[in-house]
C-alpha cells in the first residue's frame, strides 16, 4: 500500500470533532500515541534489560500504527498528502547528508 492510499483509507475512520477542520485533535492524539511508543520502549529498558522480543516488538508496532494514523489525519487537516510529506522529508535529509549536516540541531541546518 502506498502512503496516499493509506491516508485515504485512514481518513474514512476519522470520527473526531470537526474532522476536516480540526488540526488540534490529531496533533494531541499524535503526541499521546508517540508517548505510548516511548513508554513501551522505556519498559523494555526497565523490565527486559533492553531486550526487544517478538511480543514487545509487535506491541510497539501496534502503537506505531496509531502514530501513523494520527500523522495521516494531521496531514489531511493541513491539506498535505503523506507521499508529499515523505518526499519532502527525504529531500531534506539527502540535502543535509550531502552537506555533512545530518548531525546537529535545527530545522534549517
Amino acid at each position: 500500500m502506498d502512503l496516499n492510499a493509506y491516508q485515504a483509507a485512514a481518513r474514512l475512520t476519522a470520527l473526531y470533532p470537526d474532522a476536516g477542520s480540526n488540526p488540534i485533535y490529531p496533533t494531541l492524539g499524535l503526541t499521546g500515541e508517540a508517548g505510548e511508543v516511548a513508554d513501551k520502549v522505556k519498559k523494555v529498558l526497565r523490565d527486559r534489560a533492553g531486550h526487544f522480543d517478538d511480543e514487545v516488538k509487535a506491541e510497539i508496532a501496534l502503537e506505531l500504527g496509531d502514530v501513523l494514523w494520527y500523522v495521516a489525519q494531521l496531514a489531511s487537516e493541513l491539506g498535505y498528502e503523506l507521499e508529499d510529506v515523505a518526499n519532502q522529508n527525504l529531500s531534506k535529509l539527502r540535502n543535509r547528508s550531502a552537506r555533512g549536516q545530518l548531525k546537529g540541531s535545527g530545522d534549517h541546518r
